[in-house]
């Protein structure tokens, strides 16, 4: 067997690949081992007696099925996990996008004239002091409160009507 290192070598430096990626044709050795110029090499690359591979196809059809699972959840138990619960989401991240919510539900509220700026301040320091544990609890006290208030001020409608009829037959 020839040694065919020079030529391998030339090889890949005209076809700007590394020696690995050469292809020698084995029934073409004694050809392939005369041509010791870089003009001879090129000439049996023309002929098809030296190829240069082609590239090696690495798959990503596995990462992505893979991908795709864990989207719908799955591969994610306890085995699964490096970091611990406060690392992989912070509580910190889940107070803070459960304030926001409540704290732009309140805003709209207020603006749409739902609930007074008292009202606002008050559900507010709620929201703030952790009563709501989220936005349909927060919507339902702001109901009940609402209602509340409006039975109150017919209560208070009724006492006034009575005192005023009291005052007159007096």
């Amino acid at each position: 067997m020839v040694s065919l290192k020079l030529q391998k070598r030339l090889v890949a430096s005209m076809l700007k690949c590394g020696r690995g990626m050469v292809w020698l044709d084995p029934n073409e050795v004694n050809e392939i081992s005369m041509a010791n110029s870089r003009q001879n090499i090129r000439k049996l690359v023309k002929c098809g007696f030296i190829i240069r591979k082609p590239t090696k196809i690495h798959s990503r059809s596995r990462a992505l099925r893979m991908k795709e699972a864990k989207r719908k959840g799955r591969h994610s138990g306890y085995g699964k996990r490096r970091g611990t619960r406060e690392a992989r989401l912070p509580t910190k991240i889940l107070w803070m996008r459960r304030m926001r919510v409540l704290r732009r539900l309140l805003r709209r509220y207020r603006e749409a004239k739902k609930i007074d700026r008292h009202m606002y301040h008050d559900m507010y320091m709620k929201v703030k002091g952790n009563v709501f544990k989220n936005k349909r609890v927060l919507m339902e006290s702001i109901h009940k409160s609402r209602a509340e208030k409006a039975r109150e001020k017919i209560l208070s409608d009724q006492l006034e009507a009575k005192r005023a009829k009291n005052k007159a037959s007096r």
